[in-house]
């Protein structure tokens, strides 16, 4: 049974590297928070400059002004009180050239950003800062850069840190091939997620938390695909590959874990 806590009083900052980032990893826990009354703080990096378009653009339009575009309707769909970006250029892929351009955000100081990401995080008087994990979820080097500002404006503060990642067992055995991580990882060459064991908690969500997932992930419809044959995220299975949303965590106990720990090796409670 899916529970809300009270959580009003509480703040979340969550870091992501992309547009779409905060639906596909995240849409979940981030709807959740706000339901159980959290003010949520979605800090974006990058405009993923270099992600296309999967569909025509309107004239005059370029790809980081549609990116954003999605990203601010699929907030407004998650509940997030405030949207922040952090300006930087998407790096492209591993071993991609667009990862030395002056703007890319692995090109960036990444500590300056910690620190400005602190700053939002200390205005905002947040206790938790969800951010990738140290594998950058599939290694793509933006996702990286987000483990490690996440996780120095985390210890600057001494806030508790949410390391967002994927469990590749359970997606092997529920959801093979079927998760847009797979594509990710096919495309950039490496492997993804961790192991159940490495994980400590995972949040999942009432069909209705589901349904608005899978919109917030559809509005990024230059990115994702809803009704081409095959989509993306067909609505059969949908729940086999995105209804857990993982983490590892440092540092106390926080907000998240109120959300409830559906993982498959959590504790029973006493």
């Amino acid at each position: 049974m899916i529970s809300t806590p009270d959580l009003r009083g509480h703040t979340v900052l969550v870091l992501h590297a992309h547009p779409d980032d905060e639906s596909i990893f995240t849409g979940i826990t981030l709807r959740r928070l706000a339901d159980a009354g959290a003010r949520t703080v979605l800090v974006v990096a990058t405009a993923g400059e270099l992600g296309g378009s999967r569909v025509p653009l309107r004239p005059g339009e370029t790809i980081p002004e549609r990116r954003l575009a999605e990203l601010e309707k699929a907030a407004e769909l998650l509940g997030v009180s405030r949207l922040a970006l952090l300006g930087r250029r998407d790096s492209g892929l591993p071993g991609w050239a667009d990862a030395r351009h002056e703007r890319a955000l692995a090109m960036a100081d990444q500590l300056q950003l910690a620190r400005d990401v602190a700053e939002i995080a200390d205005d905002e008087g947040a206790s938790a800062i969800v951010h990738d994990d140290e594998h950058g979820i599939y290694g793509h080097p933006d996702h990286r850069a987000v483990f490690r500002i996440g996780a120095t404006a985390a210890e600057m503060l001494g806030l508790t840190g949410y390391r967002a990642t994927v469990d590749r067992e359970h997606l092997h055995v529920s959801a093979r091939d079927r998760h847009l991580i797979h594509g990710a990882a096919r495309a950039a060459a490496v492997s993804f997620g961790r192991v159940t064991a490495e994980i400590g908690l995972a949040v999942t969500g009432t069909d209705a938390h589901l349904r608005n997932k899978r919109a917030a992930m559809v509005a990024h419809a230059s990115q994702i695909a809803d009704e081409d044959v095959p989509a993306d995220v067909p609505i059969d299975g949908f729940a086999g590959a995105y209804g857990y949303e993982w983490f590892t965590r440092s540092g106390a106990p926080g907000p998240v874990d109120a959300l409830g720990n559906a993982h498959l090796l959590a504790p029973v409670p006493a």
